[in-house]
């Protein structure tokens, strides 16, 4: 049996693909996640070594370098290893709605 790595970092959580999605479109930037509160981001810090896309439900990360860091001034970095991730951002529950963690 193997296992999908999974990485969390904040309220974004990451996990190894085998393959974009054949609908997945390029989007500009570096930025995983916005925080609304603090203004910070979840990004990777070099450019170049990754790109975005989207597939209209979720962002989806292709690492192209060897390894790439993920950055955000409230948590440690974490360096991501060359190949395709699924992108989430955690949400909470409350009786009013089901709504996005921001940092």
């Amino acid at each position: 049996m193997t296992s999908t790595p999974l990485y969390r970092h904040g309220d974004v959580l990451i996990a190894a693909v085998p393959a974009l999605p054949a609908s997945a479109v390029p989007q500009p930037g570096l930025v995983l996640a916005h925080g609304e509160v603090t203004g910070h981001s979840h990004r990777i810090r070099e450019i170049g070594a990754a790109r975005l896309f989207n597939d209209g439900r979720r962002i989806y990360l292709h690492i192209t370098a060897p390894t790439a860091t993920l950055v955000h001034e409230e948590h440690r970095p974490i360096t991501l290893p060359a190949g395709v991730y699924s992108v989430w951002q955690q949400r909470e529950y409350s009786p009013e709605a089901i709504r996005t963690v921001v940092d």
